[in-house]
C-alpha cells in the first residue's frame, strides 16, 4: 500500500552510461532533496537501475518488496542510506538524524547507449504482505 504524497516525488531520469555509479547516487540524492518533507518521512527508497524507461520504474517499485532484506548491493545501499541521513531531513521534514529507514537496489541488463534509472519513493507506513497457494 503507498500513498501519493511519496508517489508524487518519485523520479526517473535518463543518465548517461559514463555517469556510472557517482551518477546514480548523485540522482538519488538530488531526488530525496528535491522531496524533501513531502512524502512523510523516514521514507523507503527502491531503486531500479537499467532495462528501459518504464523497465527502470517497474525494478524500482519491486525494489520496495525487498525492503528489510539483504541484497547482493547491500554496501552500496548502506554508503547511499547514509549520504541521504546525513541530508538531515529528518522525520516530517523537521530535521534530524534519520530520514531514509531502508533502500534496495534492483538491476537490469540495458542498452549499452543508456543508463535508465528510477527512484521510487515511499513514506513511513510502508506495508509488504505475501502469501503462498
Amino acid at each position: 500500500s503507498k500513498g501519493f504524497g511519496s508517489e508524487n516525488t518519485s523520479r526517473i531520469k535518463m543518465l548517461n552510461p559514463s555517469d556510472g555509479r557517482k551518477g546514480i547516487e548523485e540522482f538519488i540524492i538530488e531526488t530525496i532533496k528535491m522531496a524533501g518533507g513531502l512524502p512523510c518521512p523516514p521514507i523507503f527508497v527502491g531503486v531500479g537501475i537499467g532495462g528501459s524507461f518504464e523497465k527502470s520504474a517497474i525494478l524500482s517499485k519491486y525494489a520496495l518488496t525487498k525492503i528489510g532484506q539483504k541484497t547482493d548491493y547491500y554496501k552500496w545501499e548502506n554508503k547511499i542510506i547514509k549520504r541521504i541521513n546525513d541530508l538531515r531531513i529528518g522525520p516530517g521534514g523537521f530535521g534530524g538524524n534519520i530520514t531514509v529507514l531502508d533502500l534496495k537496489i534492483e538491476t537490469f541488463p540495458t542498452h549499452i547507449a543508456g543508463l535508465p534509472v528510477s527512484v521510487n519513493i515511499c513514506c513511513w507506513a510502508h506495508r509488504i504482505g505475501s502469501f503462498e497457494i
